[in-house]
C-alpha cells in the first residue's frame, strides 16, 4: 500500500494516500451536503448524509493515519470526531424510528 502510483506536482501518490484523500473529500464534502439541505429547507438542517459522511470519512483517515502514516497525532485529531458522528447518526436513526412509529400508531 506504500507503494508509488503517480507522482503530481510533486507530490507522491500512494494507495494509503488515496484513502486519506477520499477520507478528507468525505470530510470536508459533508459540509456541502449540509448548505443544499439547508438552502432546501430555508432554514438550517443536518441531514442524514452529513452524518454518514462523517463517519465513513472519519473511518478512512483514522485508517489512513493509523497504518498508513502511523501518525498519533493524525489519529487522535479523527477520533473523536468519529465517535460523535457515529453517535449523533445512531440518534438520528433512532429520532425518525421513533417518528415513523408514532405517525403509523396515529393513524389507526
Amino acid at each position: 500500500m506504500n507503494q508509488v502510483i503517480a507522482t503530481a506536482f510533486g507530490i507522491i501518490i500512494t494507495p494509503w494516500k488515496l484513502v486519506g484523500y477520499l477520507g478528507v473529500l468525505l470530510f470536508a464534502g459533508r459540509w456541502v451536503v449540509q448548505v443544499i439541505a439547508t438552502r432546501a429547507h430555508g432554514k438550517p438542517v443536518i441531514p442524514r448524509m452529513f452524518w454518514v459522511m462523517s463517519v465513513t470519512g472519519s473511518i478512512l483517515l483514522l485508517t489512513y493515519f493509523i497504518f498508513g502514516k502511523n501518525d498519533s497525532v493524525g489519529v487522535l485529531s479523527n477520533l473523536f470526531p468519529a465517535g460523535v458522528a457515529v453517535y449523533n447518526l445512531f440518534m438520528d436513526i433512532r429520532a425518525k424510528r421513533h417518528t415513523t412509529l408514532a405517525e403509523g400508531s396515529s393513524g389507526a
